[in-house]
């Protein structure tokens, strides 16, 4: 069963949630992958509830947000999936089925076509509204130099090498699974 909620009104827990680790899960074709994140984003734009989140372009979470184009946000209410977020944290879903190799139940989505996940149980159901890769001119040298060292060269002229590209989520759908 699943309980509709206002988001903002559990933005606290939402936002501690990231803090700590929630999962963005994503699905093309049959293939679903969950991802640990820790970087993210809540908020209004275009008069539409949003969550960002940014993703390396080299992830397999990332091509799968390309090919469908929603995901979910999945927020622990606890702290009981520590070790489900260190696993999705630390392994490709390119080479493994995480939701299998941890016994995770994935719950039907409402509003989109990525399922939730049980154990996780406040979702939140995204469609990409807009989509940019960061700009790794446009970020100050201690930023890049702490999280993109790859594309430092000695005249900090930079590239774009691996670094993040923001999506921009509606929140179309949100509940807690009960």
């Amino acid at each position: 069963m699943k309980k509709q909620i206002d988001v903002f009104e559990h933005t606290g827990e939402i936002l501690k949630g990231l803090r700590n680790g929630v999962l963005i899960t994503s699905k093309s074709e049959d293939k679903v992958n969950s991802m640990t994140i820790s970087w993210g984003m809540l908020g209004i734009e275009w008069g539409k509830p949003v969550f960002i989140t940014v993703i390396r372009e080299g992830r397999f979470t990332r091509e799968l947000l390309e090919k469908n184009g929603e995901f979910t946000v999945n927020i622990p209410l606890d702290d009981s999936q520590k070790k489900a977020l260190g696993f999705c944290g630390s392994k490709s879903g390119r080479d493994t089925d995480k939701i299998k190799e941890l016994n995770l139940t994935l719950e039907e989505p409402e509003s989109i076509s990525v399922p939730g996940i049980r154990e996780f149980p406040l979702t939140l159901e995204c469609r990409i509204v807009y989509k940019q890769l960061q700009d790794i001119h446009a970020m100050d040298k201690e930023t890049v130099e702490k999280f993109y060292p790859q594309n430092v060269d000695s005249s900090f002229t930079g590239s774009n090498r691996d670094v993040h590209v923001a999506y921009y989520g509606e929140i179309v759908n949100a509940y807690v699974i009960e």
